[in-house]
């Protein structure tokens, strides 16, 4: 098994960590007889020649036939053979996509001399190494010609039935692989017959093995994918090499062959099953879809109201949370959300969040008062299944994130309450020992603005503690004029020569105080070179009384830091009226929305255009078509994907209306 492995220099060679000369030795223990250490060993070599790909190591061409013999060494330890063919089909995969800088040069004739012995697995006594062998041959990237004649002869004489499904798959792919040989045909005439095979996840294999080639099969099929994945079989999924899934993971993985939204596909997943893990996939597949467009909405809303009183809790949170996600579009539906109020079942997850809190959310999406109640409860109560803070998850295509916001981002989006929620507020501002929930609370008097004026007494109290004092100071800004009983102490603090005067000074400018102190603690700042984009949103509050920042902000319009020339780009237009310089700079900033690209610096940015009017006709003209994208504007996953979407597109629709 080790013939030539010392003859290999390992230590010129390297690995994601260094130099490779510790190869040998883990290679060594992966067919050790302790099983546990050769399973560490093997998991080690995976970290070390793969890690998180991007690459292909310089090690990783040298491994890769002590790696074919791991993996066919009947001796070995199955978990390690295992592992071998893993990292095997990782390297494959990745040599395919990475650019050419990044593929060591002696991959591919490494992966060439070895392929014939990677072959050989497919016929292994043990139907797990054939299964990853059969995976292993659709990850990587050699010509058709030369892997279906062995693929053809395997499916015929194979009898295990995952075995099957994954060599179904694979063949798929090797007969679009240029060249392809003449038994491409042969193959393709196979996978049509199979799509009438009598096993319901054969059929679905040969649907998935047929797309590449032919993008509306999915859709044309929708009635053989859903009695496949809805059928008790989807089981077997789980022992393939390809695919390793149990129900959740086959909805998701067969609803990714739909070239856009699957909504049919989707409403006969929320059909009624009687197992439990069908119910709670078909909302994750609803969630994953609605994450990603906005079309299907109108169709699964009432799907989903209808799994508001289903048995399953996690069905049960799962639609009241879809719902909260949808927010206005799902008000219709209320009354049943509201039900759910006393719900206290909980999920099985860490946080153990329950039915009645997602329903509490959904309410307040949908600015109902029924969430009030329960709201205060939980915020002066030491339980909520609600995130400790604030928490992003990625825009991930398919995907949906079932997740709960923290409580302050639920406050958030219920201003219109704000005189009932006040006193609870405040007795928290007064017993908060916490200083990120009193910032927390802060920024959210900040956000409802006037609506919070109430507050300002105990706000102004905590300006007098240096612990504090910013989190108010922040506060009062955003409430404004209302707060102008904190401007004594604002003026004080923006002379104390301690320190962020900039901060004390603008809140004390825009709870109605003169502009000189923020002109000045901002001047010293720039003077030194520190103006960072909260310090020109500052600026540009201060309007024309800071135009002699002009040339600064110019200059500025050109940084590296898209936040830091947006922010630039609007001051320069607040403080001096130049539309030229700025409309240019925030035009360049949404450039990617017309293609459906979404980042965070892209919503000030069409908000600030909206104010510039006629002005901004460049951009609104480069824009005019993105309110009728189906695709949601998002960088976020979990709910905060679809308030991105709501608060882009409402902006989207103030510039328009401000252009006509």
């Amino acid at each position: 098994m080790w013939e030539g492995l010392d003859t290999v220099d390992w230590a010129a060679l390297r690995h994601n960590y260094g130099p490779a000369d510790d190869v040998p030795g883990l290679l060594r223990r992966c067919a050790g007889p302790d099983p546990d250490d050769a399973a560490d060993a093997a998991l080690d070599l995976l970290n070390l020649l793969f890690h998180q790909g991007g690459w292909i190591c310089s090690a990783a061409p040298a491994a890769l036939p002590f790696l074919v013999r791991l993996a066919a060494g009947p001796d070995v330890p199955l978990p390690s053979r295992r592992v071998a063919l893993e990292l095997m089909w990782r390297l494959a995969a990745e040599a395919g996509r990475v650019a050419e800088r990044f593929l060591d040069p002696g991959w591919r004739p490494a992966w060439e001399r070895t392929l014939p012995e990677v072959l050989v697995l497919l016929t292994d006594p043990a139907a797990e190494i054939r299964r990853d062998t059969a995976h292993l041959l659709g990850a990587c990237d050699s010509a058709g010609e030369l892997l279906l004649p062995p693929l053809v002869r395997c499916w015929q004489a194979e009898a295990d039935p995952a075995t099957r499904l994954d060599l179904v798959l694979t063949l798929g792919l090797a007969a679009g692989r240029e060249p392809a040989g003449p038994q491409a045909a042969e193959v393709r005439e196979l996978l049509h017959r199979l799509l009438d095979a009598p096993e319901p996840q054969t059929r679905l294999a040969a649907v998935h093995a047929l797309t590449p080639a032919d993008p509306g099969l999915p859709a044309r099929r929708v009635g053989l994918l859903l009695e496949a994945v809805r059928d008790p079989g989807v089981e077997l999924w789980r022992h393939t090499g390809s695919v390793d899934a149990g129900v959740q993971g086959v909805h998701q993985w067969t609803a990714a062959l739909f070239t856009g939204p699957s909504t049919a596909f989707t409403l006969g997943l929320l059909e009624d099953h009687r197992d439990t893990d069908q119910r709670v996939g078909a909302l994750a597949q609803a969630g994953g879809s609605l994450a990603q467009w906005r079309s299907p909405s109108t169709d699964l809303v009432p799907a989903l109201a209808a799994r508001l009183d289903d048995p399953a809790p996690e069905v049960r949170f799962r639609a009241a949370e879809l719902l909260a996600c949808l927010g206005p579009a799902a008000a219709a539906h209320a009354d049943e959300v509201a039900a759910l109020l006393d719900d206290t079942a909980g999920r099985a997850t860490r946080q153990r969040e329950t039915v009645a809190e997602a329903a509490l959310w959904a309410l307040a999406r949908m600015n109902d008062p029924r969430c009030l109640p329960g709201l205060t409860e939980l915020m002066t109560g030491t339980r909520s299944g609600f995130a400790a803070g604030s928490a992003h998850y990625p825009a991930t295509a398919g995907l949906h994130h079932a997740v709960l916001p923290s409580l302050h981002e639920v406050l958030d989006h219920l201003p219109d309450h704000a005189e009932l929620l006040l006193p609870t507020i405040g007795k928290q501002l007064d017993a908060a020992t916490d200083a990120h929930l009193l910032d927390s609370l802060c920024r959210v008097l900040a956000g409802w603005g006037p609506a919070a004026q109430a507050a300002v007494p105990r706000l102004t109290g905590l300006l007098e503690d240096d612990r504090t004092w910013a989190s108010a100071a922040n506060a009062l800004a955003g409430i404004g004029t209302a707060g102008s009983g904190a401007r004594d102490l604002l003026l004080a603090r923006s002379n104390s020569g301690a320190a962020r005067p900039e901060l004390a000074a603008w809140a004390y400018w825009k709870t109605g105080g003169e502009p000189e102190p923020a002109l000045e603690a901002l001047g010293r700042a720039a003077a030194e070179g520190r103006l960072p984009h909260p310090s020109l949103r500052m600026l540009a509050d201060l309007g024309p009384h800071a135009a002699r920042h002009a040339d600064r902000l110019r200059a500025l319009t050109a940084d590296n830091d898209p936040w830091t020339r947006l922010e630039a780009a609007h001051a320069l237009w607040a403080t001096t009226g130049d539309t030229g310089t700025s409309v240019q700079a925030m035009t360049s900033t949404v450039q990617g929305l017309a293609e459906g690209v979404y980042l965070p610096v892209m919503l000030p940015a069409v908000r600030y255009l909206a104010r510039l009017g006629h002005a901004a006709r460049p951009a609104a003209r480069h824009l005019r078509d993105v309110p009728a994208r189906d695709q949601r504007l998002r960088s976020n996953g979990g709910w905060r994907g679809f308030t991105q979407d709501e608060a882009i597109r409402a902006a989207l629709e103030e510039l328009l209306a401000a252009w006509d």
